[in-house]
């Protein structure tokens, strides 16, 4: 199925999508795609709020918003989800759980990608309204979002009893 195609089924379903990715066989390069994308749709995200905050303080030019905003997005956070990933991997071992390593980090990855129409949501209100109450409904649907197709993704990998939603 087609990236866009496997998005759109994540939202009826995190967990069957996930068990048919883990089922097209371990590959590392998948997975590491599936967050290098989101890590760059995440930034292109950014890029609106950044334009309006460089338009609000030009005492720091977009350029030098863009670059710290990409090394956040494309070279920390993908260190960050490893680490995540593995942190969640080590508690999965502590709770005698059944999941892979693979399978942690493609359902984090995964849900990382999934959300990324959400964070471009987000990314246009925080650029074109601004903080404010609108701006943290988006964040907070964005964040409901992510958890769900995380766990619902891991649940789904781990073999665990899957109801309608995963």
């Amino acid at each position: 199925m087609a990236l866009t195609g496997d998005i759109a089924a994540t939202y009826r379903g995190p967990g069957r999508v996930v068990r048919r990715l883990l089922g097209m066989g371990r590959r590392e390069d998948r997975a590491l795609v599936f967050l290098l994308l989101a890590c760059l749709l995440m930034f292109v995200a950014q890029a609106p709020y950044q334009a309006r905050l460089a338009h609000l303080d030009p005492d720091v030019p977009l350029s030098a918003r863009l670059y710290w905003s990409a090394l956040l997005w494309i070279f920390f956070l993908p260190l960050f989800s490893y680490l995540l990933a593995a942190l969640t991997w080590l508690a999965s071992r502590l709770a005698r759980a059944g999941v892979s390593g693979y399978a942690i980090r493609l359902s984090l990855f995964w849900a990382l990608m999934a959300t990324t129409p959400v964070a471009l949501l987000a990314g246009m209100v925080a650029g074109f309204i601004g903080p404010g109450p609108g701006l943290q409904l988006v964040g907070a649907v964005w964040f409901g979002l992510f958890l769900w197709f995380w766990i619902a993704g891991m649940r789904g990998a781990g073999g665990g009893v899957a109801d309608e939603q995963g």
